[in-house]
């Protein structure tokens, strides 16, 4: 399917309204032309002139027959002038009202039928992106998804309703002006189109640069929005760095790269217009010359049809432009649509298997069976990870950033699908689990807080909007998070504000555990973020964690290794790699690597120095852990 046709397919759902529209159209075309056909017989009455020799016989030409069967049927302009002027008049007024009647007709259809394709549009991309998979995430840039769902959504629209709609008017005029036209003087109608192909070919080769232009213009813009986004998201950053001016530069960078570009495509749209109005106006000429010949050397024409035909043909060469302008005018909703469309066309990598069983009533047993993944091929983040969790145990895992831990949750969820190896839930490939059924069994209270701009009970709700308000608090209440929701002005109807920005980190926190609490999930991947909580809040948060732990499969992605001692099973990993397994006494009986990591970090929380090579060890970037691994 070519461009031009899969934008047009996003019509075929409105296809009733749009005949309408073009009805309407049809119909202010033809009264638009009619206006100024009236102008003959409002001359003819005007200087009492005869309409045309012969024709009650029947002899006259094509447009006096036309008039003899509606206008002089009504008017009689041989009879006293001033009544027959008057009487032209009231039909021109007639003529207008109902051509104005349709104008609304089309003008209210029309926007119908854009905010219909527009609605449409934006619902399938959002709809897809939701799908996509995190690894599509990692890649694109948020400002980049904002701008294609906004800016480049708008120019299909612009393409799909407000061009296409002038160029069907257009069309429709310049028939009906052909027409009346061809009724008038078929000899100064073609006349006329001497000057239409040249007019044709001034915008051909600028399409492509155009394109082209437009498609910068269009990622200039999204790398615009996209540097607003993150500077507004890390603003508190930007100020405690006083990177302001250095921010301040990129930005003016971006925006003086977008007016460069966007000046050089519009200085090609712009030169050909005054190329083609030079060529209309070749065109008036011509027939300025060729008319006057007509109606004074060869009588072939009435003066006051050539006054009718030089209205006409000012109506036609408008529409001619148009078209001409057309393929250009089109180029910045054609860029948006490649660029919309190169989202859909991102494929679903995360997706249902033929024949995939919806999880019910899962116990919670997980197991890896020699696992690797990598987010890029030659780059390991996960080798050879053989683990049995069984139903309803703790394990944590530790380790330096960058380890894998957080990849090794993900697995569980499938939020990423394995490079080799297979993660069984149940002792089923969890590939044969229906997503939604497989992530409906989990509950993830992430690192870092996630709040939506709604109420403090939607947020707890989110996912479960069927939950009851008593339902809702009862998880509250085990997040130790009642008491404070209830002093808030508006209790749990208070709304967050964006990103939870009016509560506290651990209040968010709590709020974040009663939402997994309320979910009830037999697995929970808990990435514990309580090392920048206050001692008040970090203890009211542990107390909902271990309430919010029992019974249930539990990953603990471990920074404080002082939170884990009660683990079931510690895994430490390093470099993709487990290289030590088993409880908290085991592993510090052992004196390996999860020792060093557990009295370096009790010797910084008690304010006592590390010793000077456990301290180096960490500086240099473990290479006590690579040590084990390779062993």
């Amino acid at each position: 399917m070519t461009l031009y046709a899969r934008v047009l397919s996003y019509l075929r759902p409105h296809l009733t309204v749009l005949a309408a529209a073009g009805a309407a159209t049809f119909a202010f075309a033809v009264l638009d032309a009619s206006a100024y056909v009236l102008l003959i017989p409002f001359v003819n009455a005007l200087f009492g002139s005869a309409p045309s020799e012969g024709s009650v016989a029947g002899e006259a030409d094509p447009m006096s027959r036309l008039l003899d069967v509606t206008v002089y049927r009504v008017v009689d302009v041989q009879g006293d002038a001033l009544q027959a002027v008057q009487g032209i008049i009231v039909l021109i007024l007639v003529v207008f009202l109902l051509k104005n009647v349709f104008d609304f007709a089309r003008t209210y259809l029309v926007a119908w039928v854009e905010q219909s394709v527009t609605r449409d549009l934006r619902n399938e991309v959002y709809d897809h992106v939701l799908r996509l998979d995190l690894s599509f995430f990692g890649r694109t840039r948020v400002g980049q998804i904002t701008s294609r769902l906004t800016h480049d959504v708008e120019q299909i629209r612009r393409l799909l309703t407000t061009e296409l709609a002038r160029l069907l008017s257009s069309g429709f005029e310049f028939a009906v002006a052909m027409a009346f036209m061809v009724l008038l003087s078929w000899q100064l109608t073609l006349a006329a189109f001497v000057v239409i192909p040249g007019t044709m070919a001034v915008w051909g080769p600028l399409v492509k640069r155009l394109r082209r232009g437009d498609r910068r213009v269009l990622d200039l813009a999204g790398d615009a929005s996209a540097h607003i986004q993150e500077t507004l998201a890390g603003i508190r950053v930007v100020k405690s760095s006083s990177a302001e001016n250095l921010e301040r530069e990129r930005f003016r960078n971006i925006t003086a790269d977008y007016h460069r570009t966007f000046l050089k495509a519009e200085r090609l749209r712009a030169l050909a217009g005054p190329l083609t109005e030079t060529l209309a106006t070749v065109g008036t000429v011509v027939i300025l010359w060729y008319g006057a010949r007509l109606v004074v050397s060869e009588g072939a024409l009435s003066g006051a049809q050539f006054v009718g035909f030089i209205a006409l043909s000012l109506k036609l060469y408008g529409p001619v432009k148009y078209a001409a302008k057309f393929p250009a005018l089109v180029q910045p909703g054609l860029a948006g649509a490649e660029r919309v469309f190169e989202f859909l066309d991102t494929p679903v990598e995360i997706r249902d298997r033929p024949g995939a069983r919806v999880l019910r009533n899962p116990t919670g047993a997980i197991a890896f069976e020699k696992v690797a993944f990598g987010y890029r091929a030659g780059e390991p983040v996960l080798q050879d990870i053989t683990v049995e969790i069984p139903a309803g145990s703790v394990v944590a895992l530790v380790g330096p950033s960058g380890a894998g831990k957080t990849t090794f949750a993900d697995l569980v969820g499938r939020f990423y699908d394995t490079t080799s190896g297979r993660v069984t839930v149940d002792g089923v490939d969890v590939r044969d689990w229906t997503v939604s059924s497989l992530r409906g069994a989990m509950g993830i209270v992430p690192q870092e807080t996630v709040l939506f701009h709604d109420t403090i009970a939607a947020n707890i709700a989110y996912g479960a909007r069927d939950a009851t308000e008593q339902e809702i608090q009862r998880a509250a209440r085990a997040a130790n998070a009642h008491t404070f929701i209830s002093a808030l002005p508006g209790g749990y109807e208070m709304v967050v504000g964006e990103r939870g920005t009016r509560l506290s980190g651990g209040e968010r926190q709590r709020i974040a555990l009663a939402r997994a609490i309320l979910s009830d999930p037999p697995i929970l991947i808990f990435d514990e973020a309580t090392s920048a909580l206050d001692t008040e809040s970090e203890r009211l948060v542990q107390e909902a964690v271990g309430r919010l732990m029992g019974g249930r499969t539990v990953l603990v992605i471990a920074h404080r290794l002082s939170t884990v001692r009660y683990a079931d099973l510690i895994l430490v990993l390093s470099e993709g790699r487990i290289v030590e397994r088993g409880d908290h006494a085991s592993l510090f009986a052992a004196g390996g690597v999860y020792r060093r990591l557990y009295e370096l970090q009790q010797a910084n929380s008690t304010g006592v120095e590390p010793a000077d090579d456990a301290q180096a060890e960490l500086d240099a970037g473990r290479p006590a852990l690579r040590q084990v691994a390779s062993s």
